[in-house]
């Protein structure tokens, strides 16, 4: 059993996926810091100084003027801000990946067609009775 395991956890695609789930949580952090630091706050500028992260509805509650409030409050809220901004980062991360993708298709090699092979001629005994055959042909 334990061969198997080990035989499973070091086949390619296992070493493959858990590479890119590393890579992935830390290019996570990245993308979290570009939206968070640095679109958001001129977006949120652009629409009059306002932050996403304080979009959110009151359903159970008096009214509050930010959600760490409504939150401390104990208030039932729809946080829609909080699903803009995720939305917001998944199309970048969507769009960095689609660019790291493309870049490398273009970077590999194109594998060129292989030039279809003729077959091999034959034999030359073949050869000579094809050309008797034909003569006896002629004849007739």
């Amino acid at each position: 059993m334990w061969r198997e395991f080990r035989d499973f956890a070091m086949r390619g695609n296992v070493i493959d996926l858990a590479v890119g789930i590393i890579i992935g949580a830390a290019f996570t952090t990245i993308v979290n810091s570009l939206v968070n630091d640095l679109i958001m706050p001129p977006l949120g500028l652009l629409i009059g100084g306002v932050d996403f992260s304080n979009f959110f509805v009151t359903l159970k509650g008096g009214a509050y003027p930010t959600l760490e409030g409504a939150e401390t409050a104990g208030s039932v809220t729809v946080n829609y801000g909080l699903f803009i901004n995720a939305v917001i980062r998944f199309l970048i991360v969507a769009f960095a990946i689609f660019i790291l993708v493309k870049q490398i298709n273009r970077l590999k090699a194109e594998e060129p067609t292989p030039e279809p092979v003729p077959p091999p001629e034959p034999p030359r005994q073949e050869v000579l009775l094809a050309e008797i055959r034909d003569l006896l042909r002629a004849r007739v």
